[in-house]
């Protein structure tokens, strides 16, 4: 099962978005399923804030544990998170159209009333699905560009 589907199918489950694509590429990462979904859980729905989206704050904990800094004086590593960071927020938006869970939504997730427009207009089983699946896109092209120039 690839990437894209794998995230969908746990999003599917009712998992947060976060969570649905850092599992995505758990074995990548070097974690295992239940570490992923553990450390995504916080994030969904903007950081229940409809802050940043979820699934790409699942996607830079993605690309933080393959190009991330691992100690204080890996410049190397900040430099490469600090790109990667960069172009994963700057594709979603470009793609999306922003980055930040109540613009893409188009009510304030954070309030009764917002979760209720989401769940009304079927944007957490129809929308949501598809900004799981641009985040794992956008991530899979990050990797294979980071590939390309090592």
């Amino acid at each position: 099962m690839d990437h894209k589907q794998k995230a969908v199918d746990y999003f599917s489950q009712n998992l947060h978005c976060s969570q649905s694509v850092l599992a995505a590429f758990a074995e990548e990462c070097g974690i295992t399923d239940e570490h992923a979904l553990k450390l995504g859980s916080c994030f969904g729905s903007g950081m229940r804030k409809g802050e940043v989206c979820g699934a790409v704050t699942g996607a830079l904990m993605v690309l933080g544990l393959l190009y991330g800094q691992k100690s204080a004086g890996d410049t190397d590593g900040r430099q490469s998170s600090n790109k990667v960071n960069d172009l994963m927020m700057n594709r979603f938006k470009e793609k999306c159209g922003s980055y930040i869970c109540n613009d893409l939504l188009g009510c304030d997730i954070s309030t009764k009333e917002g979760v209720q427009y989401c769940r009304d207009n079927k944007l957490f089983t129809e929308f949501c699905p598809k900004m799981v699946a641009a985040a794992v896109e956008i991530v899979e092209g990050i990797i294979l560009e980071q590939r390309e120039s090592q």
